[in-house]
């Protein structure tokens, strides 16, 4: 089961009473969730939410492991078919629709690069900024500049290595063939208003700030130029340790860059037509579609 919806929107306090209810466990395919010490900038469920329903790939992993959609669903796949012994359904939840669609739809093949080609193009962000990435991919894949999220330079910098390393562009390996998964995936996304979303999200913001966000990104900074830490709630607060701007204009990118990144979630999310909507205020609702999918 998929409790998919864009950030803030309340996924989280769903899962937790499906998970009592259906006596199963989470997975986390919230890709800034995995690491250990990226805590208040990625929202993480809280200790007592991780009692209430067993979590996994919350913590998993460090900021300086080489980690990415390819083996997040090799370890996933691995870790269903151990849980499914025990349980008739499991709980997947998050944000980053890659790695939901690494799980129930699996990815296309893509070719070996030497990672020199990655720590070239990294060298690159870090000295030139994210202008130089998306130039150098509108010229040598005009098709997925099109439709890549250009201020995501993990994104860029991926599609840059493969056209780099193989000479072919990053699109012509999109092929979209789906994989065939032992289990039927119940998809629900969750929805708010507008302006409920995104006053949610600063509120979100303003809390994540009050608990320590920017001692916890100060205390990240000597590893910025890593892949993990290429992401809204920690990329402003560096740029504002870099006397780019003030505190006061760091904490307004904060929170239109993390409006920003739940529109363009909500933007994947609708793409996908095998999702079933609901607001987080109807449970009973979600409970009893759940039910008759279930029963199918």
């Amino acid at each position: 089961m998929i409790i998919a919806g864009p950030t803030a929107v309340g996924k989280t306090d769903l899962c937790i009473n499906l998970a009592k209810r259906l006596n199963t466990p989470i997975i986390s395919a919230d890709s800034r969730q995995f690491f250990k010490e990226m805590n208040i900038g990625t929202a993480k469920p809280s200790a007592h939410d991780m009692k209430n329903g067993p979590h996994f790939f919350v913590n998993s992993h460090s900021i300086h492991d080489e980690y990415d959609v390819r083996k997040f669903e090799k370890d996933v796949m691995e870790l269903l078919g151990q849980l499914f012994e025990n349980h008739d359904v499991v709980i997947m939840t998050g944000g980053s629709g890659l790695y939901i669609n690494a799980v129930t739809e699996g990815l296309d093949e893509m070719p070996e690069i030497d990672k020199d080609v990655r720590i070239m193009l990294n060298k690159l962000y870090r000295e030139e900024g994210l202008k130089v990435l998306q130039a150098k991919l509108a010229e040598v894949d005009p098709d997925y500049y099109q439709m890549v999220d250009l201020n995501n330079p993990q994104r860029l910098i991926r599609a840059l290595e493969v056209s780099y390393g193989t000479g072919r562009p990053y699109s012509s390996y999109r092929v979209k063939v789906k994989t065939e998964r032992p289990f039927h995936a119940i998809k629900i996304a969750l929805y708010r208003d507008r302006n409920e979303l995104y006053d949610r999200i600063d509120a979100r913001m303003d809390d994540m700030i009050s608990q320590g966000l920017f001692e916890e990104a100060a205390a990240l900074y000597p590893f910025r130029h890593l892949n993990a830490l290429q992401t809204v709630g920690y990329r402003e607060i560096f740029d504002y340790m870099d006397g780019l701007y003030d505190r006061e204009e760091a904490i307004r990118l904060l929170k239109r860059n993390s409006r920003r990144y739940a529109k363009r979630q909500m933007t994947w999310l609708r793409k996908d037509e095998t999702y079933t909507w609901f607001h987080p205020a109807e449970q009973e609702r979600i409970f009893d579609f759940i039910a008759c999918q279930m029963a199918l």
